[in-house]
């Protein structure tokens, strides 16, 4: 069950995660921005495209994108305060992509290449573990156990729990709770700054809910599985609410 509140990197969420987000996304869209999304796309989804960032990944030639997936930066201050990687974050990278695709001389490939990035980075923003600690790269190198197998934090939130609840995105995306208009409104308040701060101050209590070498299994997921479900429903909406300004 979907909390109606906002309390509560490397890796990301996973295709399950991202696709769910995108699919969320699309039913939110309106008229004007979903037609201008598909001509761009040719016709594919958001949830097609949403793994792309990833799947480019083995490209030496796009190696320069990777810090785009994540920041990382003590949890008490904020991110505007915060001391900036050189060589960008998913902050930076989202911004980029926003500016592409408000360019009217930019070329259509160039277009959908940082659209089918920016529909993957606003849903990183809401992995957790992408607003995790530098020390542990978010995560990535606190060991623990998945019922009984040998993983780290950052890969429980990336994908182990969404993929132990054995549901495809379309059936994820289906199942979440229904949001009221009020809701959405509520969810999609702020901007990126606002939402990569929130998202920080979850990773926080991420990291205070395991301890190294813990073996974690179905009470974790009793425990967490909401948050998880929440922060896919707050990606979604607010993917759709960055798309509206753009395209509708």
């Amino acid at each position: 069950m979907l909390a109606y509140t906002t309390n509560f990197a490397s890796n990301t969420w996973g295709k399950t995660g991202h696709r769910t987000i995108g699919k969320i996304a699309e039913n939110h869209l309106t008229k004007k921005a979903k037609k201008n999304i598909d001509k761009l796309l040719g016709g594919q989804s958001l949830a097609f495209v949403s793994t792309f960032a990833d799947d480019i990944k083995s490209d030496k030639s796009y190696r320069k994108y990777s810090p785009w997936h994540y920041v990382n930066k003590p949890f008490h201050v904020s991110y505007e305060a915060s001391e900036k990687n050189t060589k960008g974050d998913i902050i930076i990278g989202i911004n980029k992509c926003i500016a592409v695709l408000e360019d009217e001389n930019a070329s259509k490939n160039e277009k959908v290449f940082y659209l089918k990035m920016l529909v993957h980075f606003i849903g990183d923003m809401h992995q957790p573990m992408h607003a995790g600690r530098k020390e542990d790269k978010g995560g990535n190198t606190i060991q623990i156990r998945w019922f009984s197998s040998g993983t780290n934090l950052h890969s429980v939130w990336d994908s182990k729990m969404l993929n132990h609840f054995d549901m495809s995105y379309t059936e994820l995306a289906e199942n979440l709770d229904v949001l009221s208009k009020k809701q959405v409104k509520f969810l999609q308040e702020g901007d990126i700054i606002t939402w990569i701060n929130e998202t920080s101050g979850m990773a926080k209590k991420v990291y205070n809910s395991v301890e190294v070498g813990e073996k974690l299994g179905y009470n974790y997921m009793y425990n967490y599985f909401d948050v998880a479900e929440l922060q896919l429903q707050k990606g979604g909406v607010r993917l759709a609410k960055v798309l509206n300004q753009l395209f509708g």
